[in-house]
């Protein structure tokens, strides 16, 4: 009796914290993860240097500026998963989108037009310097736009296809951009990308002279002592306008459009919902995230250049969506940046670590992509709906099992009751 009390007594503390936490209001409760993970993400370039260096396997926590392009990379997964998981239209050409908003950036914010000199709110860049150069926070909204209107031009033609079809034409389109950029350095004499040399230096964010004294924001980020930290915050404030942006549009009319869409576009279509219009909206939509994020790792890496832009960076972007869960804005986050992680320093972490713990001795970031595919053939075995399914198509996965078994059911009692079987 004493022990039950014990036990009873021990589990008293947990009770009252389930209690309060069951008592607060249900949309705190659903914000309130949210909240600790953008807080713990946040203060991450405080604490990275003091997490320990030696942990088994993955040895160590990606610095600050790998951050960086893991975030955008997320930040592009969850452009493409409005065009895949919410609207179902399998887009194998992302990469063009990401290229046109790298290039925006360069022809935006860099003294590629030697010929012209047009200086407006940049920062850190003596205003003798020629060339086109417009504030990097202007630039980022105009390569957004730029990319959509390039996602209207590239799907209206399109579109009116379906499935394989689509996805051939849009890989189409993402092999001809690249090709376009390596080769458009002299079309009738205007060196319009520089070629295979790409766009460099790209101008950086930054607040201005005003800001600095006034506040402490710095000038220029490139110049800055912090450089990589306000990198970081800054890709950090995109990815949560993505997120925001992507949250609301699925509660929206349209996106509720996109789902019927996936689910069936001919009863959709005779419901009355405008087909060519709604996915229309979704590819520009997609682009929009998908060039600001270009724009915004052009200027990070102060440079846009025609190597960046493969074709198996569509397909990586596209393994991100399916290893979270198509459909699933929190499910790409994470997927994304777990395939993001690999890809930038975390096969080289995993390889290094087999190399010291075993006799082998294996370049594992060679295999990179045969890594890659191993997981999506083990996710689509073990898990087809993803890391973090959405609620809508899990349910709809796990009722065309159930209606696949009754099937085989009904059919093995009709073929057990023909006597012509016999």
């Amino acid at each position: 009796m004493r022990e039950r009390l014990r036990g009873v007594s021990k589990l008293e503390p947990l009770d009252g914290v389930f209690g309060a936490w069951r008592r607060l209001p249900h949309g705190l409760r659903a914000a309130l993860p949210a909240i600790v993970v953008i807080a713990l993400a946040a203060t991450y370039p405080y604490y990275v240097s003091s997490l320990p260096t030696d942990v088994p396997v993955i040895l160590a926590f990606p610095d600050v500026g790998a951050c960086v392009t893991i975030i955008i990379f997320v930040m592009m997964a969850v452009g493409l998963n409005i065009v895949v998981g919410y609207a179902g239209l399998l887009d194998l050409g992302y990469v063009a989108f990401y290229a046109i908003g790298a290039y925006t950036a360069g022809w935006l914010a860099s003294g590629q037009f030697q010929q012209v000199h047009f200086h407006f709110g940049s920062v850190g860049i003596g205003k003798e310097q020629n060339g086109i150069h417009i504030s990097i926070w202007l630039v980022l909204l105009c390569a957004g736009l730029l990319t959509a209107v390039g996602g209207i031009i590239i799907g209206l033609p399109t579109l009116r296809l379906r499935g394989d079809y689509l996805a051939i034409v849009t890989l189409g389109f993402g092999e001809i951009i690249p090709q376009f950029v390596r080769n458009a350095d002299s079309i009738k004499g205007f060196d319009l990308t520089h070629g295979t040399f790409g766009i460099s230096p790209i101008d950086s964010p930054g607040f201005g002279e005003h800001l600095n004294k006034a506040v402490g924001l710095p000038v220029n980020y490139q110049s800055s002592f912090d450089r990589e930290r306000f990198f970081f915050w800054t890709a950090l404030a995109l990815l949560l306008l993505a997120v925001f942006c992507s949250l609301r549009l699925r509660e929206s009319r349209l996106g509720r459009a996109w789902i019927a869409i996936r689910e069936d576009e001919t009863a959709a279509g005779a419901m009355g919902i405008p087909l060519m219009r709604t996915k229309t909206w979704a590819y520009a939509i997609g682009a929009f995230f998908g060039g600001m994020a270009g724009a915004y790792i052009a200027s990070f890496n102060s440079g846009a250049f025609p190597s960046q832009f493969q074709f198996n960076i569509s397909v990586f972007l596209l393994c991100m969506v399916i290893l979270g869960g198509m459909g699933s804005l929190w499910g790409v986050v994470v997927g994304g940046t777990i395939l993001a992680w690999l890809n930038v320093e975390g096969l080289a972490n995993i390889g290094s670590w087999v190399n010291a713990h075993t006799p082998l001795n294996v370049e594992v970031a060679k295999y990179q992509f045969g890594i890659y595919g191993i997981i999506i053939v083990l996710m689509m075995l073990f898990r087809p709906v993803g890391l973090i399914p959405e609620r809508r198509r899990k349910r709809e996965i796990e009722e065309g099992a159930g209606a696949s078994d009754r099937d085989k059911s009904v059919y093995a009692v009709l073929e057990a009751e023909d006597p012509r079987e016999k």
